[in-house]
This record gives structure tokens, sequence and C-alpha cells, in this order.
């Protein structure tokens, strides 16, 4: 069955232009001497916030479940390690993991709906290459990897099985900012796609779909 797919949204044509507006200002950019480099290794620690597909038919069969029971909205956090081991120029390369869970559910007034309460989770761990413009006092970069994750979608009580165990393919990419206002400590923000391969078909379900969540996260950073 061929499905067909989404027109692009709109903030997947904002971002970028966000993020080359974020690198032209980066901290220290204009400075008249050289200022100090990026330092050798960050942690960053966000909350995260995401829209999981809640009107996509093809999901909802993937797991045998209706498409008014798909969650919406999810909240998490993430865990990302970086260290910056040489630079070239105006850019400095960086290598490092990502850490990221986020999750949502949707309970049912099943007495009045007929409809069964479902909890939602994207999980992923991949490594990192990144791109970083900026000083020490704060920089802005672009990163991205390859790895693989679990997507759950399951209604509430039985153990998970089938598609919502299986571990998909899955690129990550974008970019975000840190500022330092003390030494050691900054406030970042990341934004973030994850587009994650289709489900493979299993206990007579059609295979889920090709999927790209959007992630937004903010919170500190440790130098």
């Amino acid at each position: 069955m061929l499905h067909r797919p989404r027109s692009i949204p709109l903030r997947a044509i904002a971002v970028p232009w966000i993020l080359i507006t974020l690198l032209a200002a980066s901290p220290g950019a204009a400075a008249a001497q050289e200022p100090a480099p990026i330092p050798f290794f960050v942690v960053d620690l966000h909350g995260l916030t995401t829209r999981f597909p809640d009107d996509d038919p093809q999901l909802a069969a993937s797991r045998g479940l209706a498409l008014e029971e798909l969650p919406n909205r999810g909240f998490g956090g993430d865990i990302a390690v970086h260290v910056f081991p040489f630079r070239y120029r105006a850019v400095t390369f960086g290598l490092g993991g990502r850490l990221i869970s986020v999750g949502a559910s949707k309970n049912q007034d099943s007495q009045t709906l007929g409809l069964r309460p479902v909890s939602e989770r994207f999980t992923y761990l991949g490594p990192q290459l990144s791109f970083n413009f900026g000083t020490e006092s704060g920089w802005s970069y672009l990163s991205g990897g390859i790895s693989v994750s679990r997507w759950s979608v399951a209604v509430d009580g039985p153990p998970l099985a089938g598609p919502d165990v299986e571990r998909l393919k899955t690129l990550d990419y974008g970019g975000g900012a840190r500022w330092f206002a003390k030494r050691h400590l900054a406030f970042s923000f990341d934004v973030r796609f994850y587009a994650i391969n289709p489900t493979t078909p299993v206990n007579g379900l059609p295979a889920g779909p090709r999927t790209r969540l959007f992630v937004f996260g903010a919170g500190v950073s440790i130098k």
C-alpha cells in the first residue's frame, strides 16, 4: 500500500533560518580581539516536548488502535555529552552522544466512549557530530547522528511486543545554542528532528509509517 508523504511543515522551513540567524549572531563573533575558544567538553541537560502524530491512520492500524486513541503532546528529557577535540578556522568540531526519552498518555472514558487508555514513548540513544560557531562564553551549533530508537504506542496494561519493542533505524539532525552567563553554567536550547524508519508488519498488523518527530528542548549546559 502506497503511503502519500505529508507536506513539509512550516517549522521544517523556519528552523533552518532561525539557526542561520543564531550562527550570525553567536557571542563573540564580532570581537575585535581573538576570543577564548570553545572549551574541551560540555554536558547538556534539557527538558523536552514534542507533538506525537495523532491523525495518522497507518500509525493507529500498525498498533491495532483506533485513531481517537492516539496520544498527542509528549514531554520528557535528554542528556547529551560532547567533546570538542579540534578547530579549523571558524568551526570547532564536536563528538558526543545523546540519550532522549519522551512520553505521552491518553486516558479514555471507556464507559462513555468505548476507547482504551494508551501510552506512547519514544527513546533514542545515538552518537553526535557537531559543527560549532562561537567562543567559550557562548556558541551555536548544527549537529546530527544516526542510530536506532524504540517507539512504543500501546494500550495500558499488557506487556509490550511486536512493533513496540522493535529497534528502528533513526536519523537525528538539528541545532541550538548555549549562553554562559556564569563561568561553568549556561542556558541552552536545542531543536531537533528524528526521522524514524517504518515498523515491520507483525501479528497480522500492517507496517507502521515512516515518521519525523520534531522535538524542542531547553535547559542548562555545564562545562
